[in-house]
């Protein structure tokens, strides 16, 4: 990234955060059960256009009923390459719609549900995001690994950039 984020306006902070999900698009789903929360990794399948992330998940597991008593979920994606940490929340819906299914469909997809989109435990999850968090860190492993050499040498904290989180508002 060239450009500071103090310097972006919302559409360029909100494209950042499309960008980072249409190439690390596998990250940590959480959701909250009457035990506290439950998170297990899925697969993104970002709309950028519509503004609404899809999953391909299976009813079998306990998201959907999740979902259902508390929608509001958390969604987590950490980008290594470039040091940047991801974090989404909004309200998702699970619905059986094959139609849908077939849109985001990958060939990865049959190996866990080999009837395909119709596959009669398929279930598509609807995430409309309403805020993202982003932890930039330096992009360079080299510069943060120099700040915390030099931070534990001089007892002060590793000088790792300021404005290196922003939050950013994805309702339309």
């Amino acid at each position: 990234m060239t450009t500071c984020w103090f310097h972006m306006d919302k559409a360029e902070k909100a494209d950042r955060v499309w960008d980072i999900l249409e190439k690390h698009s596998v990250g940590m789903l959480t959701t909250r059960f009457a035990g506290g929360l439950r998170a297990r990794p899925l697969e993104a399948r970002p709309d950028r256009d519509a503004g609404l992330i899809y999953f391909v998940t299976d009813v079998r597991g306990l998201k959907d009923d999740e979902i259902e008593a508390d929608p509001t979920i958390g969604f987590v994606v950490v980008d290594e390459k470039e040091n940047a940490y991801l974090s989404i929340s909004g309200r998702a819906e699970v619905m059986r719609d094959s139609i849908q299914a077939a849109k985001i469909w990958r060939k990865t997809d049959d190996v866990w549900w080999p009837g395909g989109p119709d596959d009669q435990n398929v279930r598509v999850i609807r995430l409309e995001p309403s805020r993202a968090e982003l932890w930039d860190g330096p992009k360079w492993k080299a510069v943060a690994m120099f700040e915390f050499a030099k931070a534990k040498l001089t007892g002060e904290k590793p000088n790792l950039g300021e404005k290196r989180k922003i939050t950013v508002d994805l309702k339309s």
